[in-house]
């Protein structure tokens, strides 16, 4: 079973392409284990992941376009077996690239920017309004709160004065960026989103 992020940049041909970098160095980061992602159209792209870290992965490819203010962007989380599995992911086939795909579709009707879909329809209702609430709270990071959760994300083995010190900002800072980004509650959801996957895979 996989993981099948399918996302594009909101009004990408309004805005300066600085999210460009941003996107493609964060892709190689969340997709370090396999390198396997894809940039298609300008704008649009797909990575491959581990299915228990979509919505930590979700929130860092948010952060990561977030800090290149008014740069957005959606995304359709797929999870599923895979078919055909061939080199270039867009090629491939299989239940989680439907669902990614069936998720991303959803968006534009649901008039939200992240959805998930996998074969349990009951997780998926569940889930879905957890995500509904929390990209309320992302959908709102302005660049600084973006830039720390981008940093806590990327360190989260270290504490807050160790996230000062690399961020180069005061500790009272970064923790009330981090507070105005919700971070804490994310991981929250994060975590609960974990275990209800586990639960349903292990059955």
């Amino acid at each position: 079973m996989i993981c099948i992020i399918t996302g594009d940049i909101i009004g990408s041909r309004k805005i300066k392409d600085s999210w460009l970098l941003s996107l493609k160095t964060a892709l190689k980061v969340v997709s370090v284990v396999n390198n396997k992602w894809e940039i298609y159209r300008g704008d649009s792209f797909q990575v491959e992941i581990e299915p228990e870290n979509a919505i930590k992965v979700a929130a860092y490819l948010k952060a990561c376009v977030r800090v290149n203010k008014p740069a957005d962007v959606r995304m359709g989380i797929g999870i599923g077996e895979v078919k055909n599995k061939r080199k270039k992911l867009s090629e491939s086939s299989g239940d989680a690239f439907i669902n990614s795909g069936v998720a991303f579709d959803s968006l534009k009707q649901a008039k939200v920017n992240l959805a998930i879909k996998t074969d349990f329809q009951e997780f998926d209702e569940e889930i879905n309004v957890l995500i509904k609430l929390a990209i309320i709270i992302m959908d709102s990071w302005g660049v600084v709160a973006a830039e720390m959760v981008k940093l806590a994300l990327e360190n989260e083995n270290i504490v807050q004065s160790e996230l000062a010190i690399l961020s180069g900002r005061t500790q009272s800072s970064v923790s009330e960026a981090l507070k105005r980004a919700h971070y804490s509650e994310i991981m929250e959801m994060d975590k609960l989103y974990r275990k209800k996957l586990n639960q349903k895979i292990s059955k």
